[in-house]
């Protein structure tokens, strides 16, 4: 298919919130797509009716377009059944799909016995034995099948766009149950069939599917497809080294715990980009950036940990490169929005962006001046000079109070500090005495809250 189109997706199950981990199978579909002129396709995978709801499907597209990645194309597999029930016919007439009636105890006690045997767990095809009599009469017993799909015993090979030359020996695999015995679809058949119908060209996926692909390719070969590409990825695991899942880790690395905690999407685009390659990673405010320079192959087979630390730098460096248009509307909606000169002082210091409204408040006050030396602080209040006030003022202010008191070095700045902020570290001074303004400067060293 090298001449088709791209087209990749993304398709998570809405049977709890995305983490990071998802966040990441997204984002490298998405810039595959992006930096190919492609099309970035949102499957939801609903055909598990037990567990997926509308509130996680709704949280999913949420999610997405907090990170700006906006699909494409979309589809619910719940709304193609009849293109699944199409499927397996096909299959039961070629031969390749084939009921099975044994029960999951059934099941279980056969692979105990392999195990103790040294014998591989893998199915013994016991019901291609069955004959035409005996299946029906476990149907008179009321027994359900499921239904297997028939695999060839043979290597199946493909070129993975990270793994490199990739076997799958059929012959190791018990064959896959494509369809349960209430005759509900397991992940499989729906996902080869809208991949088909879809014209997915490449199929970018974590390496814990590596043998499922060798399974599905039969698949997609018995329906007369021709299988996409394949990339499978390294795993990302949280900060212990254990796999991330929606069940234990969506209250701590969850997109909605992360996005509530105040982290900016580019950063944790960011991140995820370049995690498990060689390149550094830099913060970057830009999804076309990042596609520019994403390239698939530099992506390592290792597994990787997502540190939370990390985000925690990279969000920093996103804010220290935001220009004051950017933040201007979400200065307003924290009612902190004091210019150009504010932002442009306050920003190498946040971590946060909402921590722009704590500085707001220094600057306009009220704040309860920290002074343990009255009489340096009436020196340093004597000192100041006139308005107008700018970056120099500091400099000059300072030197003036120097000369005053014979303070240097942090007995010069720290009380200054202290006296106008109420805080040991921030911002420049240099940038934030003029938006303190001279009224309010000499008030609070004055010892009054202002």
């Amino acid at each position: 298919m090298s001449g088709s189109p791209v087209i990749v997706r993304f398709a998570p199950s809405p049977t709890g919130e995305l983490h990071v981990g998802n966040a990441r199978a997204a984002l490298l579909n998405f810039l595959f797509g992006r930096k190919n002129a492609g099309k970035f396709m949102l499957r939801m995978d609903d055909t598990d009716d037990e567990r997926s709801t509308a509130e996680y499907a709704a949280g999913i597209e949420a999610d997405l377009a907090w990170l700006c990645l906006r699909h494409d194309i979309f589809a619910r597999q719940s709304d193609r059944l009849a293109a699944y029930e199409a499927a397996a016919e096909k299959l039961k007439a070629a031969g390749r799909l084939y009921p099975a009636y044994e029960s999951a105890a059934e099941l279980d006690r056969r692979r105990k016995r392999q195990l103790a045997r040294g014998l591989p767990p893998v199915y013994d095809r016991a019901a291609l034995k069955l004959t035409a009599d005996e299946r029906a009469a476990l149907d008179a017993e009321g027994r359900k099948p499921h239904w297997r799909f028939k695999l060839d015993h043979e290597h199946t090979n493909f070129e993975d766009l990270i793994q490199g030359h990739v076997e799958v020996d059929g012959a190791s695999l018990s064959d896959p149950v494509l369809i349960r015995e209430d005759g509900r679809f397991l992940y499989t058949l729906p996902s080869i069939v809208d991949d088909i119908d879809f014209a997915i060209t490449h199929v970018i996926r974590g390496a814990d599917h590596i043998t499922n692909t060798g399974v599905q390719i039969q698949i997609i070969r018995a329906l007369g497809a021709v299988p996409p590409v394949f990339a499978h990825y390294s795993l990302l695991n949280g900060p212990d080294g254990k796999p991330l899942s929606k069940r234990n880790d969506a209250a701590q690395y969850s997109l909605r715990a992360l996005r509530e905690a105040g982290f900016e999407p580019m950063a944790l685009n960011s991140l995820l980009a370049r995690l498990g390659t060689p390149d550094a990673v830099e913060a970057s405010l830009s999804l076309d950036e990042l596609a520019a320079h994403f390239d698939i192959s530099r992506l390592g087979r290792a597994d990787i940990r997502f540190d939370p630390a990390d985000l925690a730098r990279i969000n920093a460096a996103c804010l220290h490169l935001m220009s004051y248009a950017d933040a201007k509307p979400r200065l307003a909606a924290l009612s902190c929005d004091l210019g150009e000169a504010f932002w442009e002082a306050v920003k190498p210091n946040l971590a946060l962006f909402a921590e722009a409204a704590d500085w707001a408040r220094v600057v306009e006050g009220p704040v309860a001046p920290v002074i343990d030396d009255m009489g340096f602080a009436s020196a340093a209040a004597a000192a100041l000079p006139p308005e107008p006030w700018g970056p120099e003022t500091w400099g000059l202010w300072t030197d003036a109070v120097k000369a005053a008191t014979g303070a240097k070095g942090k007995a010069l700045f720290m009380p200054l500090r202290l006296a106008l902020t109420a805080l040991p570290h921030g911002p420049e001074l240099k940038n934030l005495l003029p938006l303190i303004g001279r009224k309010r400067a000499e008030a609070r060293l004055s010892g009054l809250t202002a």
